[in-house]
């Protein structure tokens, strides 16, 4: 929210847990999105909705409770935001619905694109394969544009120190996404981008960072890990393997931040 903040926008923080008090940026409305009067209670008034709410993995509560609640809030804003005519919905999808992590099915070319979808391998990723397809339905139906971000491995600045030099001896270790990551101000900087853009339709984007998480080259990464996967001709040695060119056009979104900005050696 300090990116929208920060870009003159009045934000509304609609949550069921309030942030502590060092966070809070803006004004606070307890909501549960799994509930459509909430819901639509909440985005009464607004021009856009930026819905990041959501269980963030497969692995933290049963995988019928993964599902049912991050479909559901999902269907709930999108219905909500068509109701209330809205005029932006921009919302987080995932890295996921690429097939992560790669055990099932390894992708055939590296960098993988948007066209490499959708292999759901959990619950979690299927909730967002589904909410792929209620946006699409939504937009059709409203004309309202819906962006989703397709987030990667999301990073914050002191990951870099404590996490990224514990995973160099080892490739295989964040081999589950390509050694894709995303720094959480680019996550923002996308999320706002997707709010101004020129989009009609639904329109999805993988957002990660431009770089991989790994000093070891790509043709390294991919000879260890995924001997099958073709490197893509003009890859740069630690170009990322999550293509971001789609929102770099259509967005303007260009990452800032990247790990080895904070890391010596």
């Amino acid at each position: 929210m300090r990116e929208l903040l920060d870009h003159g926008y009045d934000v509304l923080n609609v949550d069921v847990v309030a942030p502590a008090p060092a966070e809070k940026k803006c004004p606070l409305l307890r909501a549960d999105l799994t509930n459509y009067g909430e819901t639509v209670e909440a985005l009464a008034g607004a021009w856009g909705v930026v819905h990041l709410a959501a269980i963030p993995a497969d692995n933290l509560f049963a995988p019928e409770r993964t599902f049912r609640e991050n479909a559901l809030s999902t269907f709930n804003v999108f219905q909500a935001a068509t109701l209330l005519k809205l005029q932006r919905v921009v919302w987080a999808s995932s890295e996921t619905t690429l097939g992560l992590p790669f055990d099932r099915v390894q992708p055939p070319v590296a960098p993988i694109d948007e066209a490499h979808y959708p292999y759901p391998e959990s619950t979690y990723s299927l909730s967002k394969v589904v909410g792929e397809t209620m946006a699409d339905q939504f937009a059709r139906w409203s004309g309202v544009p819906f962006v989703g971000l397709r987030f990667s491995n999301v990073m914050e600045p002191h990951d870099y120190t404590a996490r990224f030099p514990t995973w160099q001896a080892d490739p295989v270790l964040r081999k589950w996404n390509l050694w894709g990551y995303i720094d959480a101000r680019d996550a923002a900087q996308s999320a706002r981008l997707g709010l101004e853009a020129a989009i009609t339709g639904s329109e999805n984007f993988i957002i990660a960072a431009a770089d991989t998480v790994m000093r070891m080259s790509n043709a390294e990464l991919l000879a260890a890990v995924f001997p099958g996967t073709r490197l893509a001709p003009g890859t740069g040695a630690n170009e990322t393997l999550l293509a971001i060119g789609k929102a770099r056009r259509a967005l303007g979104f260009a990452p800032k931040y990247s790990w080895r900005d904070a890391v010596a050696g």
